[in-house]
């Protein structure tokens, strides 16, 4: 298997910069928002965007929140291996409220119809915007685009786009596998 590195962590950084700079643009103080990163590579995004948000824009009262889709999943019981639940963390009402989705790599759009399902749990939102990383623009099996996009990857069936975190994989890079 290659690999291929798409992103370096300073451009990571410049995009993680540039996603939260349209997020105040559009949502100003996040005073009727939320951002909700969806478990488990979703949160690791989520947490950064979170992070600057708050150091950079101020922005101290922003609604923040975990969701974890495993049982949503449409593959759920498809396979022998035992899936594992991660931690759902949203300690605040979802009604009424404009959430931004956030996840890591858009690929088939799947998980985020889970997760627009497992957010009906928590209320009903006025509005819903996705945010992700990385957009596999050609490989989509359901209908769903991002509203916010850090970089749009053209990758065939045979390759994949692994993102790397510094708290889960020891360096912020994002490559491309091929097998």
């Amino acid at each position: 298997m290659s690999q291929k590195l798409l992103l370096s962590a300073k451009e990571i950084n410049i995009i993680l910069q540039r996603l939260a700079c349209q997020l105040v643009e559009n949502h100003k103080n996040f005073e009727n928002s939320a951002i909700i990163g969806i478990q488990p590579r979703g949160s690791f995004l989520a947490n950064r965007l979170h992070d600057i948000l708050k150091t950079d824009y101020g922005l101290t009262s922003l609604a923040y929140g975990k969701l974890d889709i495993t049982f949503y999943r449409d593959d759920f019981r498809r396979g022998d291996k035992v899936l594992k639940a991660n931690e759902t963390d949203i300690n605040f009402i979802v009604e009424n409220k404009h959430v931004v989705l956030v996840d890591d790599v858009l690929f088939t759009g799947r998980s985020i119809r889970s997760a627009l399902t497992a957010l009906q749990s928590f209320g009903r939102p006025s509005k819903i915007e996705l945010l992700t990383l990385i957009d596999r623009r050609f490989s989509r099996h359901l209908p769903i685009q991002p509203d916010y996009n850090g970089r749009k990857v053209d990758a065939i069936n045979n390759e994949h786009v692994k993102v790397c975190w510094k708290e889960n994989d020891g360096e912020d890079a994002i490559y491309l596998l091929k097998n």
